[in-house]
């Protein structure tokens, strides 16, 4: 157990390896190897708040994002929208059974998940209700951190706009919008969140 303590209060330098003692933080402080001036680790300001606002205002943005038209595309006096499950249900109807699942699970799936994830690991040490359980979501955190590809997805909207542009006549809709907008916040969860902060806490729940 005391080898075990000592070696929680040491950290690693990612530059040159030096394995020193973890310094105690305050909020907006930044932590520098004393070897090779590299950074270590910062204590962000205001995190788990800050976390839990991003996440909620994301999920919230699903809903708009998912079933608000993207854009519309006028031609030939035809005019013809489609939001983001409109092109899953698209493509079902087409056969298209792999190209659906996958838009599915990386356009909506994983990244909702990602989300209610950091909300509820933020809440859980906010409200001073830190499990060791918790770890296992902090892990399917990390996983699915790879795995959330909504920007892919606006990526090729804009490719696709940029094509139909010369073609037809486009109007961006709500949807379009409100992807962005959940691109940001997707982005900025992983911004706000303190993960070595959340590491502490969870290595003190394994402790006692």
């Amino acid at each position: 157990m005391r080898n075990n303590s000592v070696v929680n209060h040491m950290i690693a330098c990612n530059q040159c390896d030096s394995l020193l003692p973890k310094p105690i933080l305050s909020e907006g402080q930044d932590a520098l190897c004393g070897c090779c001036g590299a950074m270590l680790f910062s204590k962000k300001k205001d995190a788990i708040n800050r976390t839990i606002a991003v996440a909620i205002a994301g999920l919230v943005l699903f809903f708009p994002a998912a079933l608000l038209p993207i854009i519309g595309i006028s031609a030939a006096g035809l005019f013809n929208d489609a939001s983001l499950i409109d092109c899953i249900t698209i493509l079902i109807n087409s056969k298209n059974y792999v190209i659906a699942f996958a838009v599915f699970m990386f356009t909506l799936a994983i990244p909702s998940v990602r989300l209610i994830t950091a909300l509820y690991i933020s809440s859980c040490i906010k409200f001073n209700r830190v499990k060791p359980s918790l770890l296992v979501f902090f892990r399917s955190y990390h996983l699915l951190d790879t795995w959330s590809m909504v920007h892919v997805f606006f990526m090729g909207v804009i490719v696709s706009m940029y094509k139909l542009s010369s073609l037809a006549d486009m109007t961006i809709d709500g949807g379009l919008f409100s992807l962005v907008l959940l691109l940001v916040c997707s982005t900025l969860v992983s911004v706000t969140m303190d993960e070595h902060s959340i590491w502490e806490e969870l290595e003190k729940s394994l402790e006692q």
